[in-house]
């Protein structure tokens, strides 16, 4: 325990990564590190004394590092036996280490089993190199860490959390004068739950001054080893700091939500809220679940790549991650996903986009593991068929049944669910602190004080939304009976989609129909996409030219979108309270406007329904809950089912 934490670390440029850090102020030792972090963080924060008996408590660092007051902290909620129900850790960090180089580090603490055992936990669950959000849930959920791969000047204005305690830790002010600045320490007040405490081993002059000007309270008291002074105190405005109100944890006494909806969206809704204790009731207008578009065969699921790394682009790659850790979850808990886990390939639509998507991740500096871009011939190699030209291939990326995930969810949830079918939802009314669902003869079919929407097209006329537009897509999807062609390595993706099922069936499609009603199969629909198919797959259009698509077996399902094509997903605005007070409204935020207490929206997933869903319920359970965000809320105002009515009221158009 005595040897360095590493010259190595001080050297580190791990494998070329863009986030690697050249350490130059870290910790003089293993056994300071663990030790420092127990005086100055736990201790000058009161822990664990401050969470204990408590449902959730939520910590926010300001430097990740190398994880270890995260670890302390862990370590100590799991020896309190009076630790609260869900521990939130929040971080940021500009350069985090590789997965490789946290093994490294972490090697140095062998001596230390508890510490050990949990730093061999992290390090397994490390995440991607990538930018924005990412959350792991450790010990069945009930440890969060949400870490945010960026610069802190950037991020922390972007969180959304009550903050129970601080740890400000990072470099020392004279060498990381952009953690400390004024702006950092107004973006901590916004978050600052009540009484919320923090502490730093800086003593410096600069942080007592931005602590005092953003209404906390310091105290110096002796420092650690050799830091020969330290800060702890208190968020205690003096007057009144201009910040929306954090969070709110849940006040009704009752656990019970109604879910509207038993497809993608629904099921992960209620996987989530289950995970956190909730007892569920769902409504569904079918005999079973996953039967409109959850009820393909397959569906793929891969990240999103754009140039400029847009919107979408950042939320699909915090649904994908995400999804993805929540899937291998419920695998580890004894629920069978019904998956493919080779990968997939996306084919370029041309030769310009080849080049320009390929420079992008370039720059970007991707990981492997997460893109890599690829020749026509190496996507030849992978799929085991010559392809039109290159594109990239997601080693993560692959197909699902979504049937097999929605069962797995809704058994996750045990005996906290309550399912009922053949429901059709007519309308809601609050009454008291809770809603009353309506069926369409006008008998109360369920009662609770949270309910959520996640009925696709039929969600906003379920809610009384007037400004939460949304569009129908039929997608026809065509089933090319096993022998028809070549099997493929991987699913292959472009213009339209080939999937290798398991049983040799390969599925086509989709197409794409404006508000078309027609539930039929149509035997243009198949040429569609049998054409798209040999327009990326050479190979197949010998195979394909006499086959009598007439016969084909398919399916036809609707996609629900938005203009914008992003999805409808959190609390629910009041549409009424902001017509009444539009002009007050006219330079609104999405966080100025009114919110209908207890309702809240998970639809118009398009065809991402796969990467979206997790991130979505997760996003809902912890807006219900009054828990730290799972992504930057800049992303989750993009994706607010009030955008729309937003757009309006700064229009000047809301009628």
């Amino acid at each position: 325990m005595t040897e360095p934490l590493i010259p190595a670390v001080l050297a580190f440029r791990a494998n070329g990564s863009p986030f690697s850090p050249l350490y130059d102020d870290i910790y003089h030792s293993a056994v300071g590190a663990l030790e420092q972090a127990q005086y100055v963080f736990l201790g000058g924060n009161s822990l664990p004394a401050r969470w204990q008996n408590r449902r959730c408590f939520a910590v926010l660092e300001t430097g990740f590092g190398m994880g270890i007051n995260f670890l302390v902290t862990w370590a100590a909620w799991r020896a309190d036996p009076a630790r609260c129900e869900r521990l939130h850790f929040v971080s940021t960090e500009k350069h985090p280490f590789s997965a490789a180089d946290l093994r490294r580090v972490y090697a140095m603490l062998a001596s230390e089993p508890l510490i050990a055992e949990l730093a061999d936990t992290l390090a397994n669950a490390w995440p991607m190199l990538v930018p924005g959000s990412h959350r792991l849930e450790f010990d069945d959920g009930r440890v969060v860490l949400t870490l945010i791969f960026a610069d802190a000047a950037e991020s922390l204005p972007a969180l959304r959390l009550r903050a129970d305690a601080f740890y400000l830790d990072g470099f020392a002010p004279a060498k990381n004068p952009e953690l400390w600045s004024p702006a950092i320490f107004k973006s901590l007040a916004r978050c600052a739950g009540d009484d919320a405490t923090f502490a730093t081993y800086s003593s410096a002059g600069e942080v007592k001054r931005a602590l005092t000007q953003c209404g906390f309270e310091y105290r110096k008291v002796d420092g650690f080893g050799w830091k020969r002074a330290m800060l702890v105190g208190h968020f205690a405005p003096r007057w009144r700091v201009r910040r929306y109100e954090p969070p709110a944890p849940f006040a009704h006494h009752e656990r019970h939500a109604v879910v509207i909806g038993t497809g993608l969206a629904g099921c992960a809704v209620i996987e989530r809220l289950a995970a956190r204790g909730w007892h569920l009731t769902s409504l569904e207008r079918h005999a079973d679940v996953a039967q409109d578009a959850s009820g393909n065969p397959a569906g793929v699921f891969h990240p999103m790549i754009s140039r400029d790394d847009s919107v979408a682009s950042r939320v699909t790659r915090a649904g994908f991650l995400y999804a993805l850790n929540r899937w291998n979850a419920l695998e580890r808990a004894g629920h069978r996903l019904v998956r493919g886990n080779g990968g997939l390939l996306q084919i370029a639509a041309d030769d310009d986009e080849a080049h320009a998507m390929s420079a992008a991740i370039a720059g970007f500096r991707y990981p492997r593991e997460y893109v890599t871009p690829v020749t026509a011939a190496d996507a030849a190699r992978l799929a085991g068929t010559p392809l039109a030209r290159g594109g990239w291939w997601f080693e993560r990326g692959g197909w699902i049944a979504p049937a097999s995930l929605c069962a797995a969810q809704l058994a996750a949830a045990g005996d906290r669910l309550e399912r009922r079918f053949n429901v059709e939802v007519a309308r809601l009314e609050r009454d008291g602190d809770e809603w009353n669902v309506f069926d369409t003869a006008g008998e109360v079919v369920a009662r609770a004080p949270v309910v959520i929407v996640a009925g696709a097209h039929e969600a906003a006329r379920m809610a009384g939304l007037r400004h939460a537009p949304t569009r129908s897509i039929r997608g026809q999807l065509s089933l090319l009976p096993a022998g028809t062609v070549a099997p493929l390595g991987l699913p292959v993706i472009g213009e339209g989609y080939a999937v290798p099922l398991a049983n040799g069936v390969t599925l086509t499609g989709a197409t794409y129909e404006l508000d078309d009603p027609d539930t039929s199969l149509r035997a243009d629909g198949h040429r569609e996409n049998i054409e798209r198919v040999a327009q990326m797959l050479p190979a197949f259009r010998d195979a394909l030219t006499d086959l009598p698509v007439a016969t084909l077996a398919g399916r036809v399902a609707f996609r629900c979108v938005t203009s914008d094509r992003m999805p409808m997903i959190g609390q629910l605005a009041d549409e009424t309270a902001a017509a009444r007070d539009a002009a007050r409204l006219r330079g609104a935020w999405p966080l100025d406007l009114p919110r209908i207490d207890g309702l809240y929206g998970a639809f118009a997933y398009g065809s991402r329904g796969l990467v979206w869903a997790a991130l979505g319920a997760e996003l809902i359970a912890s807006q219900i809950e009054g828990e730290p965000w799972p992504l930057e809320r800049d992303l989750a105002e993009d994706i607010d089912v009030a955008r729309f009515l937003l757009r309006e009221l700064r229009q000047g158009t809301l009628g």
